[in-house]
């Protein structure tokens, strides 16, 4: 079964940007939908963006739409998450989770208790 490492947080300026990975290191994403969650500092886990099986759809929360962009490299079998136009309300610990499961209601990605494995998270700091 796929573990799941996340990397390239930092701290940044407003404006910046920063691409997060996610790697199985053991295991595969290859088949797996893959999503990117975030818990700011004294909030809850929200959904960050999520990408299908396949790559070919997408889903953004409404807060990241247009800066954010998740693909992914399966022969590398990395997913990632382009930030740009970072903002201070983008301070938080991202998380990848991963789930081999199928949906057809484009709701189910976003839904944190629909996957099943997640990593260890980074911090991501964006100062003003």
């Amino acid at each position: 079964q796929a573990q799941l490492v996340e990397s390239g947080g930092g701290l940044v300026q407003a404006g910046a940007s920063l691409r997060l990975s996610c790697v199985a290191s053991s295991g595969t994403l290859v088949g797996y939908v893959v999503g990117w969650f975030r818990q700011p500092p004294g909030k809850e886990t929200e959904f960050v963006a999520a990408v299908n099986w396949r790559g070919g759809r997408t889903y953004y929360a409404d807060s990241v739409q247009g800066r954010f962009t998740i693909f992914r490299d399966d022969a590398e079998n990395t997913v990632y998450l382009q930030m740009n136009s970072l903002k201070p309300e983008d301070t938080a610990v991202y998380f990848c989770a991963a789930s081999g499961a199928r949906y057809t209601d484009v709701k189910v990605p976003a839904a944190q208790n629909w996957y099943g494995k997640w990593g260890q998270g980074t911090q991501v700091t964006v100062s003003s």
